[in-house]
């Protein structure tokens, strides 16, 4: 079983003390949340609140995903950078697939790159990109297709419905292809996941919901003929917080358990302490991890 920390929308400052931190705990990845920027107008209902408000995001500091897995990479040695996730269809895929493979080969391949379309219905992210938030997983469907053809390090061309790419090739290239995982609960998400991915990327909820998911996802597997390979099950999950809960997370067949020690989705400033995130860290890192990978 490995473990990811997350501490999503705390100040940047942070950051280094935290990811170093999580390396010498002995934590396996460091997550690294995505989002564009903060629409001071905007109807759209945020659905992972009750009153559709998502108001806390607002001077919320989000450093761009593969700059800070770069610069994070850079002074550590192990840990993984797991981004949770990016808005793949709000991107050039060619530019995010160049950004991609840099950051895999300056970290030595330590970038697990999870890639979804957003918070449905929110189209915020997409507006102020100035990409046209219809048709949001038919874009990611053509942009992994493009990553993973400029990832062959060949000449590759594409033709699709949105994007129109001429015969190229782009270097470096890592050493090992990226492991592609996908975040999102809907039926499409999971298809997507079982189908086109490494990997899936669960954001939370209750047990019997990621039940649920994970019993799709085997199916899907299954109907495209993959059971046996790989695959790579990433999950914030309540079980996620004790050594029985973990066990039965891993009977499940997750992979990666997903943990935070604070709620990131209030508004104002992260009042929780750098010391005080650390000691949480590490104290879950002594009775946790340290006995379910004795």
């Amino acid at each position: 079983m490995r473990f990811t920390f997350s501490d999503s929308m705390t100040r940047s400052e942070y950051l280094p003390s935290l990811v170093t931190a999580a390396e010498s705990a002995g934590y396996h990845g460091f997550a690294i949340p995505d989002s564009i920027g903060y629409p001071q107008h905007s109807d759209a209902v945020y659905p992972y609140t009750a009153d559709g408000d998502r108001g806390f995001l607002e001077g919320k500091e989000f450093m761009e995903p593969f700059v800070l897995a770069a610069y994070l990479g850079a002074i550590t040695r192990r840990i993984r950078f797991n981004t949770f996730v990016v808005k793949f269809a709000v991107r050039s895929p060619v530019l995010a697939a160049k950004e991609a493979f840099s950051v895999a080969t300056l970290t030595g391949n330590r970038l697990r790159l999870g890639v979804g379309i957003g918070s449905s219905p929110y189209p915020d992210d997409y507006l102020m990109a100035g990409v046209d938030p219809a048709h949001k997983g038919a874009r990611l469907d053509e942009a992994i297709d493009i990553f993973r053809g400029l990832e062959s390090g060949q000449f590759f061309e594409f033709h699709g419905r949105f994007y129109d790419v001429p015969s190229m090739k782009v270097c470096p290239v890592p050493t090992h292809p990226i492991p592609l995982l996908i975040g999102g609960h809907s039926e499409a998400a999971l298809r997507r996941a079982a189908t086109k991915a490494d990997g899936w990327m669960h954001a939370g909820g209750p047990n019997d919901m990621l039940e649920s998911m994970l019993g799709k996802l085997q199916a899907f597997r299954a109907e495209a003929g993959k059971s046996n390979e790989p695959f790579e099950i990433h999950a914030a999950s309540p079980d996620g917080r004790s050594v029985d809960g973990c066990k039965r997370l891993e009977d499940l067949g997750v992979t990666d358990v997903i943990v935070g020690f604070r709620n990131p989705d209030t508004k104002g400033e992260d009042p929780q302490r750098l010391e005080d995130k650390v000691a949480k860290l590490e104290r879950f890192a002594e009775t946790v991890i340290a006995k379910v990978n004795p």
